[in-house]
């Protein structure tokens, strides 16, 4: 049995960009970040990032171009992937990716989710909320039908 799976949450380590491929589908490409905190054998704290490449097929990449920004939170769950190519200069190159299967957007770097600030909603004025009244009688269970 084999398996290829990633999740990553981080944040966008720059906008995302759309380009099409000759068959029309849509690509999109981004960069998001990972931290990892820990402390060493002396008690230190230490800390290091992680930089993921990402690539989003189709619909999903439209919507990720669209909606996700420099600094924004995300969730991607996809398969690694490493492709290669001849460079300029002759040399072979690698690059190893993210596929993205499922893109979950997260919190706007200005605050709160989707972008709206951290200051409080404004107060509506209070109503009473509707509620159902239900009647007095016990139910019989014999007469369900089911």
């Amino acid at each position: 049995m084999y398996l290829n799976k990633a999740f990553v949450i981080g944040n966008l380590t720059r906008d995302p960009e759309l380009k099409a491929l000759p068959s029309g589908m849509k690509v999109a490409t981004f960069g998001v970040a990972t931290n990892r905190v820990w402390k060493d054998q002396s008690g230190a704290k230490k800390e290091a990032t992680e930089f993921h490449n990402i690539v989003v097929f189709g619909r999903q990449a439209e919507t990720s171009a669209q909606y996700l920004k420099k600094g924004q939170n995300v969730l991607v769950e996809g398969r690694i992937q490493t492709r290669s190519w001849e460079g300029s200069d002759g040399q072979k190159k690698y690059r190893t990716e993210i596929l993205a299967d499922r893109v979950q957007f997260g919190a706007k770097s200005g605050g709160g989710v989707g972008g709206a600030s951290s200051a409080p909603a404004p107060k509506e004025e209070s109503s009473e909320i509707d509620t159902i009244q239900y009647p007095e009688e016990n139910i019989n269970t014999e007469d369900i039908p089911f």
